[in-house]
């Protein structure tokens, strides 16, 4: 069986922040645990580098779109390989592989009966003298009132169509454009709501999905669902394979979503595989986004599947909450917000990853403070784990010549390291990745608590027997930690690998090897309070 991790395209139009990588660092925990576990996985995402965004972005610097693209594909790239993201395929949205497997989709939703042409109005600027995508009209939502894009309310998450706003303007010049009428295809997702309605059933019964997903889907269901328009007049982006549309382009709702697909059969064609069992009934296949991409993927993307006869519809839906920002909403425009390259350039990445993941926004929003990462690190990284590492290793160094001791470990602990990987990798399937690392952090506490009962520094004068058990014990945890911790923190687990010469790491438990320790250095740095401010202070200049 096979394992499917979709992780959501992030718009190339500017650099990535914090509130991405909280969303979609789930991904990668659940593609690491699965390999470990010897699990055919395949983990794929990649750039948009179509639709309206892009264009925007362009127009403003005055450059083409291909090279806003071309940037911010590469700056992602470099990101996520710094931060440890192993996707299998991170591609991007204006490919030809990625046009190709779109435009087939659509002609076997075409041929399949779901995707219809009929005449229809949209909104029209006569100052730019063209039909306005729905990104390109801004107004005020007519579900919750405040100011929200004509494609979807930020606010309240509805699905929206242009024409629906109040007080629309024009994003390129400012003026209220006029209605016109254009013709434009259409897709039937209203054929599928009673069957969607079983689907969604089922993910909630199973509880496989995050409540928001059920909760939001359960309302567009109740709303009714509506056909959609497949086709825009768009600046850029898949053009549609039917003859006299050429000039128009594939929505992006449709064509974003099928990125998934086509990365697939990308992935595929570059490493001479089959992906077939990625897309069966019985694939285990989670997507993971933020909560306003909520839709797209428990309704509109199960739809396109079941359109063109696909088996492997979504299992899992991981969609986070929000991330804040020292208690206030994350705003790119007014630069509120953490950049990823910069925090890269001072930052250990496997700290990012534990207070992203420690506090992520699983059920309700969670907050980013520079106070609280700070002291995370000091306190539970460097204070709790690494300081159990350095102490246990740095004892046997001293005591033991660096030769560790190759006593029988304390079965007791030993039966509670084999219970926590059952624990810890039942929670992560579900993707409940804080709790799971919340539970391994828990067991660093219990190892520090032992290490200071036993009291070796005593009990290698008053019992050396015992204490070569303890430290034999303690080494045992160590190598498990490292495997517990790898799908969290990787860089740090790869430190532990090569200092206890390690074999590939598995989810199963493992068992000391006798060897001896040279040059044990710290795990990790401690990092300045005085940086809290630093940080702040920095934060607070660029969003004037």
């Amino acid at each position: 069986m096979g394992v499917l991790i979709g992780g959501a395209w992030p718009y190339a139009n500017g650099s990535l922040h914090l509130g991405h990588i909280a969303a979609l660092l789930p991904g990668d925990i659940l593609a690491r645990y699965y390999r470990l576990k010897g699990e055919k996985v395949l983990y794929v995402s990649g750039s948009d580098c179509n639709g309206t965004p892009i264009s925007i972005r362009a127009s403003q610097e005055g450059i083409s779109v291909k090279e806003i693209a071309d940037r911010y594909h590469a700056e992602f790239l470099k990101n996520f390989q710094d931060l440890g993201f192993t996707y299998d395929l991170y591609t991007r949205t204006d490919g030809a592989f990625h046009h190709q497997a779109v435009q087939s989709i659509f002609l076997e939703l075409q041929k399949n009966g779901y995707i219809y042409k009929k005449e229809t109005e949209q909104m029209y600027c006569e100052i730019d003298k063209q039909f306005l995508p729905d990104r390109f009209v801004e107004g005020i939502c007519p579900v919750c009132g405040a100011r929200s894009r004509g494609d979807q309310c930020d606010n309240c998450s509805t699905i929206l169509d242009a024409l629906d706003l109040l007080e629309p303007e024009c994003k390129i010049c400012g003026n209220s454009p006029t209605v016109k009428k254009t013709e434009h295809f259409y897709f039937r997702l209203s054929a599928f709501q009673k069957e969607l309605e079983l689907f969604v059933k089922t993910a909630d019964d199973d509880k496989r999905w995050r409540e928001n997903a059920i909760h939001m889907s359960n309302r567009y269901l109740q709303e009714g669902l509506v056909d959609r328009a497949a086709s825009r007049d768009l600046p850029n982006g898949v053009s549609l394979p039917v003859k006299g549309y050429e000039d128009k382009k594939i929505y992006v709702w449709i064509e974003a979503v099928s990125g998934y697909y086509s990365a697939s059969k990308e992935w595929a064609e570059r490493h001479q595989q089959d992906d077939r069992e990625f897309w069966r009934e019985d694939t285990k296949a989670y997507y993971v986004h933020g909560k306003d991409n909520i839709p797209f993927h428990t309704l509109i993307w199960p739809a396109i599947l079941k359109g063109i006869r696909v088996p492997g519809l979504p299992t899992h839906i991981i969609s986070n909450e929000y991330l804040t920002l020292e208690k206030k909403k994350l705003s790119t425009s007014k630069n509120w917000a953490v950049w990823v390259p910069d925090i890269l350039e001072r930052y250990d990445p496997d700290t990012i990853r534990y207070f992203l993941c420690i506090n992520a926004p699983e059920n309700r929003d969670s907050d980013f403070s520079w106070r609280e990462f700070i002291y995370s690190h000091n306190s539970e990284l460097l204070g709790a784990y690494g300081n159990f590492i350095n102490r246990s290793l740095k004892f046997i160094e001293k005591s033991y010549g660096g030769s560790i001791p190759a006593a029988e470990p304390d079965g007791i602990i030993k039966d509670k390291l084999k219970v926590l990987y059952d624990t810890v990798g039942s929670l992560i399937e579900r993707g409940r990745t804080k709790q799971a690392l919340e539970e391994v952090f828990n067991f660093v506490r219990l190892a520090n608590k032992y290490f200071d009962e036993k009291e070796p520094w005593n009990e290698i004068k008053s019992d050396p027997a015992s204490c070569e058990k303890t430290l034999a014990t303690c080494v045992l945890i160590i190598r498990n930690l490292a495997q517990l911790l790898e799908p969290f923190l990787p860089f740090s687990s790869q430190k532990v690998k090569e200092l206890l010469k390690m074999d590939d790491l598995k989810w199963i438990l493992v068992e000391n090897v006798a060897h001896d320790l040279t040059g044990v250095v710290p795990l990790f740095e401690r990092y300045d309070v005085k940086q809290i401010e630093v940080e702040l202070e920095k934060l607070i200049n660029q969003s004037k």
